[in-house]
């Protein structure tokens, strides 16, 4: 059997973890890279504001190699399509099949990823979609996915969220109207342990930062590891 080969978009947050982790579960699947979208003024992940270092740490533990793609501070929308479409032509041209995603219930993401992907012949794929999202909280969880808190919309969840460990407490204590994985935007998270990392990326909770209307905690890396980059 020839497996599909895919890439996976990686946030640095627990959903695209666990997506991944169920990927590598497949057997017709052949997993050969992530790929992150990197804020190019500040040197840090789109949203979840976690650090390149911090990323390539993560791509290490992982033993795949990590592609950045580099997006200007600010962003129009025209030119991050232009940016992206010129990755997708990149991966077409390496024999990308299918690109993997970690959303889990909003259609107009699901659905904007297919229409950019449907004329270029790479296939997106949601190994996690559907999933309910106060079970697949717990199931991460359970099965040694660890992750902090790095973002959060004050908007929709109280400030002392930011900073801390996704965990049961943390699940407990949620407002009703927050979803137990954040998917409507509420919070952002760095994996910083999971089953498919070789070892735990030690990390420590820095400054809290307030900017374009969100509060930022600053993941401070305890080593530098860097792995293979495209």
């Amino acid at each position: 059997m020839i497996k599909k080969k895919t890439l996976m978009s990686w946030s640095s947050g627990k959903d695209s973890a666990w997506a991944l982790h169920k990927l590598l579960q497949n057997p017709e699947i052949e997993v050969v890279g992530l790929f992150c979208t990197v804020n190019r003024e500040f040197n840090r992940v789109a949203m979840h504001g976690v650090s390149v270092e911090l990323l390539l740490q993560q791509a290490a533990r992982i033993g795949l190699p990590m592609e950045l793609i580099e997006i200007p501070y600010p962003c129009s929308n025209e030119e991050y399509e232009n940016i992206m479409e010129k990755f997708v032509e990149k991966a077409k041209n390496n024999a990308i099949e299918f690109f993997a995603f970690g959303d889990l219930f909003l259609e107009d993401i699901r659905n904007y990823r297919e229409q950019k992907l449907s004329s270029c012949g790479i296939k997106p794929v949601f190994p996690i979609w559907g999933s309910p999202t106060d079970a697949l909280a717990k199931e991460m969880i359970n099965n040694g996915l660890k992750t902090i808190i790095t973002c959060i919309d004050p908007k929709q969840i109280p400030q002392e969220f930011v900073g801390k460990e996704f965990n049961d407490k943390f699940l407990a204590s949620l407002p009703e109207s927050v979803d137990p994985c954040g998917e409507n935007g509420e919070f952002h998270s760095f994996v910083y342990d999971a089953p498919m990392f070789n070892s735990p990326i030690p990390v420590s909770v820095g400054e809290i930062v307030h900017r374009d209307n969100f509060i930022f905690a600053d993941l401070l890396p305890a080593t530098a590891i860097h792995p293979q980059v495209c």
